[in-house]
C-alpha cells in the first residue's frame, strides 16, 4: 500500500458534536443545524410516480454480456488459481477504529438522527489523502439470507480515486474493503482492486469507474459504472479472486508477473450489463448512481436509482429487475432468449443527486417502501434520507428549525440487512449502520 502525505479539507458549515452512550453512538441535538435562513431545506420530493408505458420502460432495457469462461480460467491459471472471500479476510492488514477512537471531523459526518448503532472510521493509512473516497456498501446479508458468507459475516465498500489528484497511475480506479464483521468491536479488511481482463484473457486493466452503488447477491458482485460508459453495470464473481505478485504502480501483466497498483488482491469483471439503447446519459438510458437487493420480493430484485442535478427538468427513475433462479446463474439478471433484462418496476422521484436507494416489502405488504439518499444540493454538509411510497414522502426533522438534512454527510449507497434489520452506509468519512426501525421512528 501507498503513503502519501497527509491532508485533510477544512470542512464548512457548522459541526455536529458526538457523544457516546454505552457501546451505542447516540449524536446530541445540541449540536447547530444549518438552519433555513443560511440554506434552502431540502424539498419534499412528494410521491412515488408509477412508470409502465412502453416509452418510459424501454429505456431501462439492459444487454447481458458474459466475459468467456475459457479467458478468465487462462488468466486465474497464469496468475496461480483464484482464492475466496475466506483468504482474503485471513490475511487483512488494516483495522477499523470504533466512533469513539475517531477525530470529530470523523463524527461529525454521521447521520444527526437516527442515531448509529455501529460506526467506524478507516485505518489512518487509507486517509492520508482525499484522493481515495468511499461511496458505495454492500454486505453479506444481501448475499445470502442468513447474512453470512461461509462462516463470516461480511461488509464490502466501494472506492473510487480523484480522475484529477494523486498519482496519475491511480486516477479513475476502483478498490473493496473487504472486511471481517465478525466481532464488532475488532473489524478488519484487505484490498481488492478491481479490473477488467482482456478478451483472450491474457492481462487485465483497471476498472476505471465511479463506484458509487454496490450490490452483493450470491456469489456475484455487481457496481456502477460512469456516467457515458458504454456499460451500465459491471458484474465480479467472489470466487474469482486473484493474487498479484508484484507491488508495482502498474496494473496488469508485468516483468516478473502480476501488478494492480500496490495491491495484493484483483477481482476482474465476468461480465456487464449494457442499455440496448445505448450508453447512459442525462436525456436517455438513465445512469445508475445507486443499487441495493430487495430480498422482500419474488424473486429477489436488484434496485437501482439513477442520478440527476438539482433543478434538473428530468426526475430521477427507480426500478428494479429481477434476479435469475436458475442454479447456473447465480447472481446474474433475468433474461430473454437474446441475453436482454427489462425492468418489472419502475418510478419517477422528485428526489435529486440519489446516492443510496432502498426498497423494503414488511411480510405480508403488498407494496414496497422506497427509501431514498441524496446530498444537499450546492451545498456541504449533511444529506437526507426520505421514504416514498405512491401516497408520499417523509423524512426526519431535526435542529431547531426542523430541517430535513439529518442524514449523514456526502453518505454514498444504502444496504439492508434482513438478518438483523440494519441499514449499512458510508459516509465520507465512515463506515455506518442503523436500524430500520429507527429510521422509520425517526419520520414520525
Amino acid at each position: 500500500m501507498k503513503h502519501r502525505g497527509r491532508h485533510r479539507r477544512r470542512r464548512r458549515g457548522a459541526a455536529l458534536r458526538a457523544a457516546l452512550a454505552g457501546t451505542a453512538l447516540a449524536l446530541t441535538a445540541t449540536a447547530t443545524i444549518v438552519s433555513a435562513s443560511q440554506a434552502t431545506v431540502a424539498e419534499d420530493p412528494g410521491a412515488l410516480k408509477p412508470l409502465t408505458s412502453t416509452t418510459d420502460i424501454a429505456p431501462l432495457q439492459l444487454q447481458e454480456h458474459l466475459v468467456p469462461r475459457r479467458s478468465l480460467d487462462r488468466l486465474a491459471s497464469a496468475m496461480g488459481g483464484t482464492v475466496g472471500v475466506a483468504d482474503v479476510l485471513a490475511e487483512a492488514d488494516h483495522t477499523l477504529r470504533e466512533a469513539a477512537d475517531c477525530d470529530s471531523d470523523d463524527r461529525d459526518s454521521l447521520p444527526v438522527t437516527p442515531a448509529t448503532t455501529e460506526a467506524y472510521c478507516w485505518d489512518p493509512t487509507d486517509t492520508l489523502t482525499d484522493d481515495w473516497q468511499p461511496a458505495s456498501v454492500t454486505t453479506s446479508s444481501e448475499a445470502d439470507d442468513d447474512g453470512l458468507w461461509g462462516a463470516n459475516r461480511v461488509v464490502l465498500a466501494g472506492w473510487t480515486h480523484s480522475t484529477t489528484t494523486g498519482p496519475a497511475a491511480s486516477r479513475g480506479l476502483a478498490r473493496v474493503a473487504v472486511i471481517n464483521a465478525n466481532d464488532p468491536a475488532h473489524p478488519s479488511y484487505s484490498w481488492v482492486l478491481l479490473t477488467v481482463p482482456s478478451a483472450d484473457g491474457s492481462t487485465y486493466r483497471g476498472l476505471t469507474s465511479q463506484i458509487s452503488g454496490m450490490a452483493w447477491y450470491e456469489d456475484k458482485l455487481l457496481v456502477t459504472t460512469t456516467e457515458g460508459s458504454a456499460d451500465a453495470l459491471y458484474v465480479y464473481d467472489l470466487n474469482r479472486i486473484q493474487r498479484t505478485s508484484v507491488l508495482t504502480d502498474a496494473v496488469g501483466r508485468v516483468s516478473g508477473g502480476w501488478s494492480a497498483d500496490g495491491f495484493r488482491y484483483v477481482m476482474p469483471a465476468v461480465g456487464s450489463y449494457r442499455y440496448s439503447a445505448g450508453a447512459c446519459s442525462r436525456t436517455g438510458a438513465p445512469c445508475p448512481s445507486a443499487l441495493s437487493v430487495d430480498r422482500g420480493t419474488a424473486p429477489d430484485s436488484l434496485v437501482l436509482g439513477e442520478w440527476t442535478p438539482v433543478g434538473s427538468d428530468q426526475h430521477a427513475r427507480l426500478w428494479r429487475y429481477a434476479f435469475d433462479e436458475s442454479p447456473k446463474r447465480d447472481g446474474l439478471l433475468t433474461t430473454d432468449t437474446f441475453g436482454r433484462a427489462d425492468a418489472v418496476e419502475a418510478y419517477r422521484t422528485g428526489a435529486s443527486e440519489i446516492r443510496g436507494v432502498l426498497s423494503y416489502r414488511p411480510p405480508g405488504a403488498t407494496d414496497s417502501e422506497w427509501y431514498v439518499g441524496h446530498l444537499p444540493g450546492a451545498m456541504d454538509g449533511h444529506g437526507s434520507l426520505w421514504r416514498q411510497d405512491a401516497k408520499g414522502a417523509r423524512a426526519a426533522g431535526c435542529g431547531s428549525d426542523a430541517s430535513h438534512r439529518c442524514w449523514g454527510e456526502d453518505t454514498g449507497s444504502l444496504s439492508y440487512a434482513p438478518d438483523t434489520g440494519e441499514v449499512w452506509s458510508v459516509t465520507n468519512r465512515m463506515l455506518f449502520s442503523v436500524p430500520l426501525r429507527s429510521i422509520d421512528a425517526s419520520l414520525g
